[in-house]
């Protein structure tokens, strides 16, 4: 099991960093950067066929990512590990309390003795 986990890790690796790479070339829908040092239109150059190839790389690969990750989880899943059955829990009748024993002692009063006729 754990060389396919590290198959599926390095696969998703390597399509994550494709992603990123295919993001990163994408031009801006509002020009940005591009069009403010471009000067020249980009539908003249055929640059419409090309963004298309890229919002088809980025979904294939966005979809291939997520595949990848759920057939990871499902692959490498272990079942027969799963938390055990609650056991009942046994409950014990609580410990008789009994008074607490002071510091100091008392001891009644003592009666007065009285003198024998």
């Amino acid at each position: 099991m754990d060389t396919i986990f590290t198959l599926l890790m390095v696969l998703i690796m390597i399509a994550s960093i494709l992603l990123v790479i295919i993001v990163m070339a994408q031009n801006p829908k509002g020009g940005g950067l591009s069009s403010t040092f471009g000067g020249a239109s980009s539908a003249q150059f055929g640059v419409q066929r090309t963004n298309d190839f890229m919002e088809k790389a980025t979904w294939t690969l966005g979809g291939t990512i997520i595949v990848l990750i759920l057939l990871s989880v499902v692959i490498t899943g272990k079942p027969s590990q799963a938390a055990p059955a609650q056991q009942p829990i046994k409950k014990e009748a609580p410990a008789k309390q009994t008074a607490p024993a002071s510091s100091t002692t008392t001891t009644p009063a003592k009666t007065p003795v009285t003198p024998a006729k």
